[in-house]
């Protein structure tokens, strides 16, 4: 789909105890944020991305305070920063010991430079998520299964969910983008293929009181059959992904 002009119709979505929702139209302050021309030179990704559907699976809306979980060259926070408007926040954040990298700290003055309105690029204070004040939306996009690399396992995933959790408000989202592996896989291959199971962050993440509320399949590839590393070029941006939407009680 297009950026430009844009009247997007979402794919299925998933949800508890429910068949495939009905597709509905792309709020409209998702569509704006989309067609910005400011937008122009990331606007080509957008459909391999999937902007439209998985941001209106989301649910943000404007005055929504974001969290932008090591958001790399900033695709998501641009958009987000459209979306929550004058009244709302983005925080791009990148843990102590990413952010503190040359690599890190070229990301976050690159974004920072950008001077885009309501948003905070900002390396935090600690290796686990925090935010200065309660936020609607925890995002992350591809960044979830590193989570549990260097030894970190189940029970670095445990923490860093639960960080999340503490960071939002009541009622507040959490989502989740990630390279799927094979079922059963579990955490195997988290530092070799860069895939991790959907089932088993689906069961980290509920694990520390989430509610699961549903998954959009829009970035599912029947295709990929997960034995592939993500930055193999037979399958790089064409991978299996899973967007799975959490919620705080």
């Amino acid at each position: 789909m297009k950026a430009i002009g844009l009247i997007a119709i979402l794919a299925p979505v998933v949800a508890i105890a429910a068949p495939a929702a009905t597709p509905r139209a792309v709020p409209a302050p998702i569509a704006k944020a989309l067609a910005d021309p400011a937008r122009a030179d990331q606007q080509g990704d957008d459909e391999r991305r999937q902007a439209a559907a998985v941001l209106a699976f989301s649910g943000v809306k404007p005055g929504d305070i974001v969290i932008d979980y090591l958001p790399g060259s900033g695709y998501w926070t641009r958009i987000f920063s459209g979306i929550v408007g004058p009244k709302g926040k983005v925080i791009a954040a990148w843990p102590a010991r990413a952010g503190t990298s040359d690599r890190g700290k070229a990301a976050v003055a690159a974004l920072g430079a950008r001077n885009l309105p309501g948003v905070t690029a900002q390396i935090q204070p600690g290796d686990l998520p925090s935010s200065p004040q309660p936020a609607d939306l925890f995002w992350t996009v591809q960044n979830y299964h590193d989570v549990a690399n260097g030894g970190g396992g189940e029970p670095a995933l445990r923490s860093f969910d639960q960080a999340v959790f503490n960071l939002l408000k009541k009622g507040g989202t959490y989502v989740v983008i990630d390279h799927a592996d094979a079922a059963g896989k579990e955490l195997a291959n988290t530092n070799t293929t860069h895939r991790i199971d959907p089932a088993a962050v689906r069961r980290q993440i509920e694990a520390v009181g989430f509610r699961f509320v549903g998954e959009s399949r829009v970035l599912r590839n029947p295709a990929d059959d997960h034995s592939k590393n993500v930055f193999d070029p037979a399958i790089r941006g064409k991978t299996d992904q899973f967007v799975y939407k959490f919620r705080k009680p």
